[in-house]
């Protein structure tokens, strides 16, 4: 298959190196001294047991220009929401009839953007499941046993593209699952993920400092509920059980519980506020839930969301 990775960062960066490594022609969209080091040395991909290096050559290439790749089979939308006004035009050139759009991006409705330049038909929502992170250029670290993409078509059915696409990723190694409920599973991950970056980004402080506090605890387990009811306005088919489950989940792994948009407010970098607890507030007032903590996490965001 041919594959465009848009946004060859840490998780493009690695998945785009997997495919290629299982005989994919994966094109990287990268730029700036990530992209020089790939092209010099090939990408570098360091994991908990081993430090794999895929050469630029017949299944691998690195590019700053998409026009100059063409049309792809399979282009994985990796970047950060906040760059989808920019990255979104600049993939069109490789987009084709038969091209299908996978976003592995944070959100609940992050697709939508593509799905208005490309048409929603060949855009496939999906959610990552991986710890990784940029050492440095050229190389990048993949850490513990997770490694998963959900994916599905928006509208929950099945399909021969999705298939193909869930075969592709599965054998190049990747836990891959073609769901018929992507909404769920979107909003499953989206639960966790804008309440630990919400709360970790107000506070300033990691979850492994704030959970243990019970004003703080209080904060974290109302901000999940005030999403679950949300999303059950929204008649998403959660789990009876998410909360408590998700609670769980984060106190059995407090030290490793890491968001990006904390990492990315203490480094003064642009924030996915609007994809994340800005969704919350947009899909609150859709569904007629009133969204208080979600409300103040955003209010309070808000003049940093650009970065410094």
């Amino acid at each position: 298959m041919r594959v465009a990775v848009m946004g060859a960062g840490s998780i493009g960066s690695y998945f785009g190196g997997t495919l290629a490594r299982a005989g994919n022609q994966v094109s990287l969209i990268a730029r700036g001294d990530h992209l020089a080091a790939i092209k010099a040395g090939g990408l570098r991909i360091q994991t908990d047991s081993d430090l794999l290096t895929i050469p630029c050559g017949d299944a691998l290439e690195a590019t700053d220009d998409p026009s100059a790749v063409g049309h792809v089979d399979l282009v994985l939308l990796t970047v950060k929401t906040y760059q989808n006004d920019v990255a979104v035009p600049a993939m069109l050139p490789m987009v084709g009839p038969d091209t299908s759009v996978l976003c592995l991006q944070n959100g609940i409705d992050s697709y939508r953007a593509a799905a208005q330049a490309v048409g929603e038909e060949r855009v496939l929502p999906g959610a990552a499941y991986i710890e990784a992170e940029r050492l440095g250029p050229g190389l990048v670290q993949q850490s513990g046993s997770v490694v998963r993409i959900a994916f599905g078509e928006s509208d929950g059915s099945d399909s021969e593209r999705g298939r193909i696409i869930e075969n592709t990723l599965s054998g190049a190694g990747i836990n891959a699952q073609f769901s018929q409920d992507i909404r769920q599973t979107l909003w499953t991950k989206f639960l966790f993920i804008a309440t630990m970056a919400g709360v970790t980004s107000l506070s300033r402080e990691t979850m492994a400092q704030i959970m243990p506090r019970p004003e703080w605890r209080t904060v974290i387990i109302n901000c999940m509920k005030e999403i679950e009811a949300v999303a059950r306005a929204s008649g998403i088919r959660l789990d009876p059980d998410i909360v408590h489950n998700t609670v769980a989940y984060i106190e059995g792994d407090l030290e490793d519980m890491h968001a990006s948009m904390h990492a990315d407010i203490m480094a003064g970098r642009p924030l996915e506020l609007e994809a994340l607890n800005g969704a919350v507030v947009r899909a609150g007032m859709q569904a007629g839930v009133p969204t208080p903590i979600n409300d103040v996490i955003y209010a309070a965001l808000k003049p940093f969301a650009a970065g410094k």
